[in-house]
């Protein structure tokens, strides 16, 4: 999950860039009426889809966020878990051989 988080970051982020660094603007006059066209990675596109491609781009920016987030706090709380369980796995060997110890400790007559 935060592999998965991590790559939706970077793929948000990289579009992010690419509209501010690479996008622009072409103005075309025909018949007195005036065309204006924005180039997204060298693509003529409207201002409709320019507008579009930002709103994915920052929302695949905040989902990158919310899944490296949420599988963090999902390993974590694996770690945890697995660090709890090997400490009561430890605690029972020590009881175990504390039982074996006491067992020969003991006479036959005390049996």
């Amino acid at each position: 999950m935060v592999i998965f988080g991590l790559v939706l970051l970077a793929v948000g982020i990289l579009a992010i860039l690419a509209g501010i660094f690479n996008a622009g603007t072409e103005a075309t006059s025909s018949d007195g009426k005036t065309d204006v066209h924005a180039t997204f990675l060298g693509m003529e596109v409207s201002a409709n889809t320019l507008f579009i491609i930002a709103v994915v781009a920052t929302s695949l920016v905040f989902l990158g966020l919310w899944f490296a987030k949420f599988g963090a706090k999902q390993s974590w709380k694996q770690r945890k878990e697995q660090k709890r369980l090997n400490e009561l796995s430890e605690k029972l060997e020590r009881a175990e051989a504390d039982r074996r110890r006491d067992d020969e400790d003991e006479t036959p007559e005390q049996r």
